[in-house]
């Protein structure tokens, strides 16, 4: 099952903006009347950062698998989770330090194996945790 990423108002507004105000100097760039090589190398630098920006606004998603694995993808940082290591999940909180493939506050931590957490954020948490649980009753849940 595939879940996609929760996309907050504050995040859409960086990611948007920047990329807007990033495609705007391009232009700037491009149409200066002045016509050099590194000119271009600019320009393709900005876009690289662009496209970059745009890959983790609209790919970032979690999928549960039907061999038990949490799967998660932002952009090109991707991994996976065994469900069975799975020993909480906090609920509406956000973690400002360490592994977070999201886009969106208050989503889920998941603390797996002894010392390892992510932090993601579905669109539906209740759904995901739904979903989750189905696979391993073992979870405790925290709010």
């Amino acid at each position: 099952m595939k879940f996609n990423s929760n996309k907050d108002l504050l995040f859409s507004i960086v990611i948007l903006g920047l990329n807007a105000f990033f495609i705007a100097i391009s232009i700037v760039i491009i149409f200066n009347a002045e016509t050099s090589g590194s000119k271009y190398f600019s320009v393709a630098v900005i876009l690289a950062v662009v496209g970059l920006l745009f890959w983790l606004y609209f790919g970032t998603n979690y999928k549960l698998t039907k061999n038990n694995q949490l799967q998660y993808r932002s952009g090109p940082f991707v991994g996976e989770i065994d469900v069975d290591t799975i020993t909480e999940i906090i609920k509406g909180k956000t973690l400002w330090v360490g592994l977070k493939p999201a886009t969106a506050k208050k989503g889920l931590i998941i603390k797996y194996d002894k010392y390892n957490e992510i932090y993601i954020s579905p669109k539906t948490n209740e759904t995901f945790i739904q979903q989750i649980l189905k696979r391993n009753k073992h979870i405790k849940i925290t709010t």
